[in-house]
């Protein structure tokens, strides 16, 4: 009852933190093993979705610790085209439906570029939506360190999204007609 319950929030919490749906699925595999062997150890001082939370958080962030200690190299597709980009793009397309596409890719890659405090942090706060003081107790940590984690991953993600907000801008720009009945693109006005 409670993997049904709570499933789709751990996955989501794993794939933000990791940026990678395989990794993601053993994180909550992981952290759901490990969930059920310590069950016994849960003391109740927490809701148990904090709990289970932060177990997830660990496991991700001892999965990218893990990766960054062996770091592979991927072996170049055969016939050198772009399949291996679009596989990537179409899985992360597949796990957050709700958001656009290039816009989930980039921002997960975004993310790579964050030490993982403030990653965890970020995605706990500004993608799931808990509030700074429930992220503080997912992570363990003051809720003055949540804040100056975030302040800081999102000074450093912003040169990696800035082209994000252009292309909002420009999506949402209305076009406005000019004075000879034409609109800015060189289009008559109807």
């Amino acid at each position: 009852m409670l993997v049904r319950r709570h499933r789709d929030r751990l996955w989501s919490v794993a794939l933000h933190t990791l940026g990678d749906a395989e990794e993601a699925a053993d994180a909550v595999q992981d952290a759901l093993l490990s969930a059920f062997r310590n069950a016994a150890t849960f003391r109740g001082d927490s809701a148990v979705t904090t709990w289970l939370h932060r177990i997830v958080v660990n496991a991700s962030l001892d999965r990218i610790r893990r990766r960054n200690t062996r770091r592979t190299v991927p072996l170049p597709e055969a016939g050198g085209n772009d399949q291996a980009a679009f596989r990537v793009e179409a899985r992360f397309a597949t796990a957050d439906p709700t958001s656009q596409r290039e816009t989930t890719i980039d921002v997960i890659s975004a993310l790579r570029h964050l030490p993982e405090e403030q990653r965890a942090a970020l995605v706990l706060v500004d993608m799931q939506g808990y509030s700074v003081e429930e992220a503080a107790r997912v992570l363990g940590v003051a809720v003055g360190t949540i804040k100056s984690r975030c302040a800081r991953g999102r000074a450093r993600l912003l040169p990696y999204v800035a082209h994000l907000r252009e292309r909002n801008r420009t999506e949402q720009a209305p076009v406005q007609p000019t004075a000879e009945g034409t609109t800015e693109g060189g289009v008559t006005a109807r």
